[in-house]
């Protein structure tokens, strides 16, 4: 069940308030970022609170880097999904505007954490930084906390046995390698796309391979190339498939699409949501002499994704 996506912090009602959060972008809610909502649910647990995590709409990068490619790793309701997975009842999912931004960190603790909030615990990652400029600390949170009503945790730096990086940073780096183990790894799942699907130019239903199109809007863009996928339909049906990301080199299309060819899916999809998991990188983009050599290499990337899959559903 999905965390409650609470926009705020002003004018809540009581009953919204007074819970134990975990504060920060938790952009991916990977490991690292797990371990930090753990400490917010071990708070929560000892005052009998709600358990919430505090975010940002649209991240901060965002707002001070408007013009910046696109980064995201997952979209509002992704996070708000994978947190109810960490039994996280409430997403506080703040505008980070002007006003946000201006904020000094004392101002941000008070206004937003103590009076807006009214949170009782805030548990916060060991690198967490906030207020203009960055200048609050955990440290500077944890003596805000004391004056203002509220106890605070710092996680500590979280080492992964395998020498993985926990970050955010770590899995768009991974992603553009193509390396989708990795990214999985440190995400805790594999990493997926969700979207509407729209309309193409149909060019896949003239050889037999009907694709559902989905945009990739505020995601960062992974490798571009064909993937062993898995889809989740909006009726909760989940299908193995391949896919091609990226702008097909035969057409050039002008904004870079994933186009999914579900296996054994019958039916109409349009205007539907869709949430696909990427999980094997099988080869990048190419280009053909015609659509004849392109469908024979369709077979055999369908084949290549069938053959990932089950060797990743065995090794479970």
């Amino acid at each position: 069940m999905a965390a409650e996506i609470i926009r705020g912090p002003r004018d809540l009602p009581a009953g919204l308030k007074g819970a134990a959060v975990a504060v920060g972008a938790f952009d991916g809610v990977h490991r690292g970022h797990q371990a930090v909502i753990a400490d917010a649910a071990r708070a929560a647990r000892a005052l009998n609170a709600p358990l919430g995590v505090v975010s940002f709409d649209p991240h901060p990068r965002r707002f001070f880097q408007p013009d910046a490619a696109p980064f995201g790793l997952m979209t509002p309701d992704q996070i708000a999904q994978a947190l109810g997975e960490q039994g996280v009842e409430r997403l506080y999912l703040l505008a980070f505007d002007a006003e946000m931004a201006g904020m000094s960190d004392r101002d941000f603790a008070e206004r937003v954490l103590a009076q807006g909030l009214g949170v009782r615990h805030a548990a916060v990652g060991f690198d967490f930084t906030f207020g203009k400029g960055r200048t609050g600390s955990p440290e500077a949170l944890r003596a805000y906390g004391a004056e203002l009503g509220f106890t605070v945790s710092v996680t500590d730096r979280i080492d992964d046995p395998d020498g993985l990086k926990l970050s955010s940073s770590a899995v768009r780096e991974a992603l553009k390698a193509g390396d989708m183990a990795r990214a999985a790894a440190i995400l805790g799942r594999p990493f997926a796309i969700a979207g509407e699907v729209v309309h193409g130019d149909k060019r896949g239903r003239t050889i037999g391979v009907p694709t559902a199109n989905v945009p990739l809007g505020g995601y960062m863009r992974p490798a571009f190339g064909v993937y062993a996928t898995r889809t989740r339909l909006a009726d909760g049906r989940v299908f193995d498939g391949v896919a091609n990301l990226g702008v097909r080199p035969m057409w050039r299309t002008p904004e870079p699409m994933l186009e999914v060819w579900l296996f054994g899916f019958d039916g109409d999809l349009y205007g539907q949501v869709v949430e696909t998991q990427l999980i094997a990188w099988l080869r990048p983009e190419m280009t053909f002499d015609g659509l004849e050599a392109l469908k024979v290499q369709i077979d055999a990337d369908a084949q290549a994704a069938r053959t990932a899959l089950a060797a990743i559903s065995a090794s479970r």
